[in-house]
């Protein structure tokens, strides 16, 4: 029995020698080289900046025409670059109806395709109390009179520049 032990832990021995002559296969270590970086003039993603922001405000102004259209009263376009960090334009408008709302949202939604935005969210809808419309740069309020008068949002950004929107004489003779 004693030789039964032995030849196994020589055995055990023998092994660990021959797994140790070996040669073990090394793994290839690829070294990363540093990658060069390309010199981007400061202009250029300012350009794109400011390129952005024109789409958002032409979209902006092309969704207060839609409401004008629609029949909205109280249309205001507010300029939030640089005073929020969530988005540039609020569209403020004040709807006769629910189904007036829903239908100048609608509206919108057609016109912000035309000028390649994605609504990112919307809210309120099937209320229409207060339809919020996300298109992340330019976020659209559309409310029903008491709704507006409570939130007063205009007076929440006072400090943002109002956009001209350009005014219509319609057939009757009244301002839009």
């Amino acid at each position: 029995m004693v030789k039964k032990k032995t030849s196994k832990i020589a055995k055990k021995k023998t092994q660990k020698k021959a797994s140790a002559a070996k040669p073990k296969t090394q793994k290839k270590v690829s070294v990363a080289t540093p990658k060069t970086k390309k010199k981007v003039s400061a202009a250029k993603p300012k350009t794109q900046q400011k390129k952005a922001l024109d789409q958002a405000r032409a979209f902006a102004l092309a969704a207060a025409k839609a409401a004008a259209e629609s029949h909205c009263s109280e249309i205001v376009v507010l300029d939030l670059s640089g005073k929020s960090p969530a988005t540039d334009f609020f569209v403020i408008a004040t709807g006769t109806s629910d189904r007036q709302m829903r239908t100048v949202a609608d509206e919108i939604n057609e016109a912000a395709r035309e000028h390649n935005f994605q609504r990112f969210g919307r809210a309120g809808y099937e209320q229409a109390r207060w339809i919020l419309l996300d298109y992340v740069d330019v976020v659209i309020h559309i409310f029903d009179s008491e709704y507006r008068d409570y939130y007063d949002l205009e007076l929440l950004w006072g400090d943002a520049e109002r956009l001209t929107i350009e005014k219509k004489i319609a057939t009757e003779g009244t301002e839009i």
